[in-house]
């Protein structure tokens, strides 16, 4: 497709789309076309028949191109894009460490382009939903909303609920803020308010309970890291006796109002507790590799019904690869043990790459899916390429071949974001240089502490190391 292709497809609708296929929930679907206007999908069917019921409507022909739902991120950190590569080889629980100062180092403005950067990162992958777990940064939320609208990309924007600190013996002004939050974007067409408590140790029973019914009864999802790594859930089993979801169970915050981000330390009994409460769960399977304890027991969740999406923690902004880690991860920690060959047969993660995503952060009914009366909300990928064109199993070969670089275009919301990996409407360069400008300050000013020393030091102590044994 050229620029003038691009013109006609940012053009104000409505559109009607044929391309090669169509990626529904039950696989592809040759031959078929889409009609939007207004933000949604008005039509969704075979392209003749679309044709014939719109007569006046010129068909936008994309040959060689797949149209499928955009990649819902389940789990992200936006303000932290700053300091992604500070992670690199560091243990687990790095958020006291390097995440906490970092967020706690920006001002506005930085924490605004921290967010759209990440925003830019998530849509040139792909992303069209992106789910905020609450920044620590010192400003108003909605800094992050108007980064995200900004961007062009959707935001669940969780607001940090955090009350262990404080005055038990006065009512909690965090559940005052929670119900303001949760009003704030009503009737916004990109930003969908979330609350978010950052471990359950970091809140009040009260508070866990209070967010719980808030969210619960205002069609919102609560997000908190859960069972995610070993050193939270011993502290969880000292301080309560109990493990963290089994302490989130008994003071009534489970059901499907939660998204637990991570779980990927769980006994069968917890298992039990997210099936029967309809608990929703995030997987990061790319954390995991980087800074995790284990992998959550993804196979397991989606044979029993566990609703779960996958989320990138902020590693890296590329729907394809994150499909991919799913797979994979469960692959080396549970299929190879087991001689399981399949483990998901690949629809399984493309599936909770969107419309289980959708599912799991409260959009379900909105996102995630190629339908009539669904936002808008795609890709269009190009599979005329030597990963894709020799195809016989498409969603296998998204998961296992797709790119990045194979995405054509990003809509949200029935507009035209992303153009080959550059923003529409907005210069996404310029953005990149004003972030490597203030993450530098923000770093200086912060108190990170890194356990292990940078790649290139790494290497000169290896080599130190060499020669003083070769003497």
């Amino acid at each position: 497709m050229n620029r003038s292709d691009r013109d006609v497809l940012a053009g104000p609708g409505p559109l009607l789309l044929v391309p090669d296929a169509v990626l529904l929930p039950e696989g592809p679907a040759d031959g078929w076309a889409v009609t939007i206007d207004d933000g949604r999908f008005e039509a969704v069917g075979p392209a003749d028949e679309l044709e014939r019921a719109q007569p006046q409507l010129p068909a936008v022909r994309l040959p060689g191109h797949l149209l499928m739902p955009g990649f819902v991120d389940a789990h992200h950190h936006l303000t932290q894009s700053f300091g992604s590569a500070l992670a690199f080889g560091e243990p687990s629980e790095i958020f006291r460490r390097v995440w906490v100062p970092l967020e706690g180092a920006l001002d506005e403005e930085s924490a605004y382009t921290a967010a759209k950067l990440a925003a830019l990162e998530a849509l040139r992958g792909g992303f069209t939903t992106v789910t905020d777990a609450g920044t620590r940064a010192g400003v108003d939320v909605d800094v992050v909303a108007s980064a995200a609208r900004d961007a062009g990309i959707r935001c669940v924007l969780g607001l940090v609920c955090n009350d262990a600190d404080e005055d038990a013996t006065d009512p909690p002004a965090v559940i005052e803020d929670a119900e303001k939050h949760l009003a704030r974007y009503d009737g916004d067409p990109l930003v969908h308010p979330s609350l978010a408590v950052s471990i359950p140790e970091a809140a009040t029973e009260r508070t866990l309970h209070a967010t719980a019914r808030l969210a619960a009864e205002a069609g919102a999802v609560v997000q908190i890291h859960v069972n995610e790594h070993l050193a939270g859930v011993e502290r969880s089993l000292v301080r309560h006796g109990l493990r963290p979801l089994e302490h989130l169970h008994r003071v009534g915050a489970l059901g499907p109002q939660l998204l637990a981000a991570h779980a990927t330390m769980l006994t069968p009994r917890e298992l039990t507790l997210l099936a029967d409460t309809g608990t929703a769960v995030s997987y990061n399977p790319v954390a995991s590799a980087w800074k995790g304890n284990a992998v959550a027991p993804a196979t397991a969740m989606a044979e029993r019904g566990i609703r779960f999406g996958l989320g990138t923690d902020g590693t890296r902004g590329d729907g394809f690869r994150l499909a991919e880690a799913a797979e994979f991860a469960q692959r080396l920690a549970y299929g190879l043990a087991t001689g399981d060959s399949s483990c998901g047969a690949g629809w399984t993660w493309l599936e909770r790459a969107n419309r289980g995503g959708a599912d799991a952060v409260g959009l379900g009914a909105r996102t995630g899916t190629v339908a009539q009366g669904m936002a808008a909300d795609f890709l269009l990928v190009d599979v005329d390429t030597p990963e894709l064109a020799l195809s016989w199993d498409l969603p296998w070969e998204l998961v296992r071949r797709g790119n990045r670089d194979q995405i054509a275009a990003v809509y949200v919301a029935g507009r035209l974001r992303m153009w080959h990996g550059r923003p529409v409407g907005w210069d996404g360069p310029e953005l990149v240089r004003r972030a490597s400008e203030l993450a530098r300050a923000a770093v200086a000013r912060a108190n990170v502490t890194q356990v292990h020393p940078t790649s290139t030091a790494s290497r000169a102590l290896s080599r130190a190391q060499e020669r003083r044994t070769t003497l």
